[in-house]
């Protein structure tokens, strides 16, 4: 009984202890946000003046100058020197054809918690861009795709 015992303990440390050599990760939660023209998403720190500011830059297109991607992230057993994040976008300019863009960023893990990167479109190509219509966040690790969330439209 007692060496069945030991050997289920091993066989369960073995088989951990093979799978946590892959990588995995998640995007927990995206949030796109209008920049104002002074290039602010909020103008105080309360989550109800943000969303009521967000709904103004909404309605009002002439007061924004981009468009920021807020990315709340987590990986384990990744290396941090090839993680990145990548913003797909798909918009359409007035009077013109739909547009894809991307948008790439290299992110470092800093400790065991979710971590929060930010992605910002502005300037010109904020303007040449045209209305965004839809979009998808995906975490990579090099080449291998870790974890994607996207908007309802894509």
């Amino acid at each position: 009984m007692r060496g069945s015992l030991t050997l289920s303990i091993l066989f369960t440390l073995l088989v951990s202890t093979l799978a946590a050599g892959a990588a995995t990760g998640r995007v927990i939660k995206v949030l796109p946000q209008f920049l104002d023209l002074k290039g602010q998403h909020t103008l105080s720190p309360s989550l109800y003046e943000r969303d009521a500011y967000q709904a103004q830059l909404r309605t009002h297109p002439e007061q924004r100058s981009g468009l920021r991607f807020a990315v709340q992230w987590k990986t384990k057993h990744a290396p941090a020197a090839q993680l990145k994040l990548r913003v797909e976008l798909r918009g359409v300019p007035k009077g013109k054809l739909p547009r894809q863009l991307t948008l790439e960023q290299p992110v470092t893990r800093k400790g065991w918690f979710s971590q929060w990167s930010a992605i910002a479109l502005t300037g010109a190509d904020y303007r040449q861009f045209g209305e965004m219509t839809a979009w998808r966040v995906t975490l990579w690790d090099g080449d291998q795709l870790l974890s994607e969330q996207r908007s309802f439209l894509w």
